[in-house]
């Protein structure tokens, strides 16, 4: 029989690798609730539907679906609708950013109704469909097994990209360190590159130092590659606002940490670096400008408003 798979979820992330999927061969039927999503899809001859009964219906059971939802209760929803339609033995793959703690409940209610869990860390963002996605992988051995053809095809190589990590939440656990990791590195660069900028005398050009760091010099990466690329583009980076987003993966690897005493300090650090950035009344700095004034009488700059 061939290899066949239900995606849920056709965001940049679902949409890319259902098409990498598509051209190994793999039968895809993808579902995603915004018409446009999946007809993008449609253009490019995989099949889609409109409905998840639908798409339950369109595939031969023992069947596997793989789900690319947003953390939180999107995930719940759309789990809750699908153990409905599901039969003993089907296998549901969690794909999404899930906090892994999550991952251990809704595996247990799964495990009630005969259907697998398996749970994915997937990284490699845009660049995953050309390149292939690094896949943390968490579940049984004997689901794992049943997924690995999928695994392989996903990955940049079928013997490397991807590992199972160990049993069910591991994979998001895994992945979530992954991204807590990944803040620090950001940091690092984001910082480093200030610094550079920062030393008007010497009129450093950022772009070409990047470009040079990427060959042969102990920080290389792709995150390196991909400041530089961004640097050439526009090295001032003036129409990018300095509001750096989290999304939850670095709360939790903190979190975790603190729960098992391991000091996280540069992951923390990073962390708390994006908070700052999306806070626009720095109220802690308005208050300090005022302790140095009260204590020190140094000068205090006053808004306008």
């Amino acid at each position: 029989m061939a290899m066949e798979l239900g995606m849920v979820g056709l965001g940049r992330m679902g949409a890319g690798m259902s098409r990498r999927l598509h051209r190994a061969a793999v039968r895809v039927v993808g579902y995603d609730p915004d018409l446009e999503a999946r007809a993008r899809l449609t253009q490019e001859r995989i099949e889609t539907v409109d409905q998840l009964k639908t798409l339950v219906a369109a595939l031969a059971p023992p069947r596997i679906v793989w789900l690319m939802v947003p953390a939180g209760e999107p995930v719940d929803q759309v789990l809750e609708e699908l153990v409905s339609l599901l039969a003993p033995g089907d296998l549901i793959v969690e794909g999404g950013n899930s906090y892994y703690r999550d991952t251990l409940r809704r595996a247990e209610k799964l495990r009630a109704r005969g259907l697998l869990l398996v749970d994915v860390g997937v990284s490699g963002g845009l660049w995953g469909e050309r390149e292939g996605y690094g896949l943390m992988v968490g579940g049984p051995s004997e689901a794992i097994e049943r997924l690995r053809p999928i695994l392989e095809r996903l990955a940049p190589k079928a013997d490397r990209g991807w590992v199972h990590v160990g049993p069910t939440g591991a994979g998001h656990f895994v992945k979530m360190v992954h991204n807590g990791i990944e803040y620090a590195l950001m940091q690092a660069y984001a910082e480093g590159f200030a610094l550079l900028k920062a030393k008007a005398p010497f009129q450093l050009d950022l772009a070409a130092i990047a470009e040079a760091w990427r060959h042969g010099t102990i920080i290389r990466s792709f995150l390196l590659d991909l400041i530089a690329a961004l640097l050439h583009k526009e090295a001032t980076l003036a129409d990018i606002a300095p509001i750096v987003a989290d999304s939850g993966e670095g709360r939790w690897t903190v979190q975790e940490a603190v729960e098992l005493g391991v000091p996280v300090d540069t992951i923390a650090a990073a962390l708390f670096r994006r908070f700052t950035s999306q806070d626009p009344e720095r109220y802690s700095d308005r208050l300090l400008a005022a302790l140095r004034h009260a204590f020190g009488g140094h000068s205090v700059q006053r808004t306008t408003s």
